[in-house]
């Protein structure tokens, strides 16, 4: 028999056909204050019962039901700003101004907003997984709202010599993430390779370096903000975790070679291949393999 991964307990007073539907409506609300309270409310009451305000309509789809987005809210939902550019057009931030760090905090909770999004997106597209599937990618959600949240406070909390303050939105951002995940809407094992085990593993990467940056910059902004992304690299060890388990899980189902399949994805999908230096412990802990840490070493 074949073992399901899971992260969270093994029964829950709210069905999975539920909980699809309320990601789907959190998945499409644009403000970014609205979306992270539906999302922790939803994670909890994923384990503990029902929203009490469940209108009778959003609790008759089935998990195995395929759920059809709203014709009158954007998918995903997101907040007018920032404004999105190409990724290669967005300025170069440098922590050693106090704009420069505004904009590269700015910068992370972009991402870290986007990845609600993400896993949001996991929950309601692709039905008939196992309970598990639905709960920890919820908990995934919850958890990137609580990153959006420390980045967005920290961000406000910055004043500048003129007394400027700024928000999430005050800085141009990119839509490199919901890109892969609007290519790989129909195929969720190429979700599960191509977005948190390779996407968002790069932020495994990335955030050891960011840091050195900040605390070369030597301010309390900088350490401030250092201790937030501890924080974040934590968690996101987990999230990737939770993508290589599901992912090799789909494999198995399949009969599929994870490494080989995995190998043919990006071709296929066009992924962009991670660039050294890696954070091959951090990695490590979120299960990749030695062999696939060789590839990534072998990468041209």
């Amino acid at each position: 028999m074949r073992s399901t991964p899971t992260t969270a307990p093994p029964t829950s007073a709210v069905p999975a056909a539920d909980a699809r539907t309320w990601a789907l409506h959190w998945l499409t609300e644009a403000d970014p204050t609205a979306k992270v309270a539906g999302v922790r409310a939803l994670q909890q009451s994923f384990w503990q019962g029902p929203p009490a305000d469940t209108p009778p309509d959003r609790v008759a789809a089935q998990p195995d039901v395929i759920l059809a987005p709203p014709s009158d809210r954007p998918l995903p939902g997101r907040p007018v700003r920032p404004r999105l550019i190409e990724p290669g057009k967005v300025p170069a931030r440098s922590p050693f101004t106090l704009e420069g760090h505004a904009a590269l905090i700015h910068a992370i909770c972009h991402i870290e907003f986007n990845a609600i999004n993400l896993a949001l997106d996991a929950v309601w597209r692709f039905p008939g997984m196992p309970h598990a599937f639905y709960g920890d990618w919820l908990r995934v959600a919850a958890e990137e709202a609580e990153h959006f949240t420390l980045l967005r406070d920290h961000l406000r909390a910055l004043v500048g010599p003129q007394g400027q303050r700024w928000d999430y939105g005050d800085f141009e951002a990119h839509d490199g993430l919901w890109a892969m995940c609007d290519k790989t809407a129909g195929d969720i094992i190429a979700r599960m390779a191509l977005v948190p085990r390779t996407l968002e593993a790069r932020g495994l990467d990335a955030t050891p370096l960011i840091q050195a940056k900040l605390q070369r910059a030597g301010t309390q902004a900088g350490r401030d903000a250092c201790a937030i992304l501890d924080v974040i690299l934590h968690d996101e060890v987990g999230h990737v975790a939770t993508g290589n388990r599901w992912y090799r899980w789909l494999c198995e189902r399949a009969g599929l070679d994870p490494v080989t399949h995995y190998r043919n994805l990006t071709r296929r999908y066009r992924a962009p291949r991670p660039k050294p230096p890696f954070n091959t412990e951090a990695r490590r802990r979120a299960g990749f393999t030695a062999e696939e840490l060789a590839d990534l070493e072998r990468a041209p």
